[in-house]
């Protein structure tokens, strides 16, 4: 083992001990300093200001569930690309081609999604 490993270690295991030790003051400090007046109405769901009805049954198209996944999928190729952008800097050119395949798979899937018509908001 080099010499200034289990230094390194060290700070790393005081930092996580403060860490801990700091989320559990804060976790019990709002627990006995919090203040506790239970009711009936603070029992019911809110939803934007209106009293819940029961059994309120209502369908939700799935057009929203789509453009949900749509968008979180794109979200993450956003991401992968910006790493990429910073790797493909410093390496050689079998980064560049696996991007390119990623992309092009998105780009089959936004395809895929416009043509059935999801994308499309009625």
């Amino acid at each position: 083992m080099p010499e200034g490993y289990a230094v390194n270690w060290a700070a790393v295991v005081i930092a996580a001990v403060i860490g801990v030790t700091g989320m559990a003051v804060m976790l019990v400090g709002s627990f006995l300093l919090a203040p506790r007046r239970p009711s009936e109405a603070k029992a019911i769901a809110y939803e934007s200001g209106i009293k819940p009805t029961p059994l309120a049954w209502t369908q939700f198209t799935v057009h929203y569930y789509i453009f949900a996944i749509l968008f979180l999928i794109f979200d993450v190729e956003a991401v992968f690309l910006f790493p990429w952008a910073l790797v493909f800097l410093e390496t050689a050119d079998y980064v560049f081609y696996a991007m390119i395949m990623f992309i092009g798979i998105l780009l089959f899937g936004v395809a895929y999604a416009w043509r059935k018509g999801v994308l499309e908001w009625r």
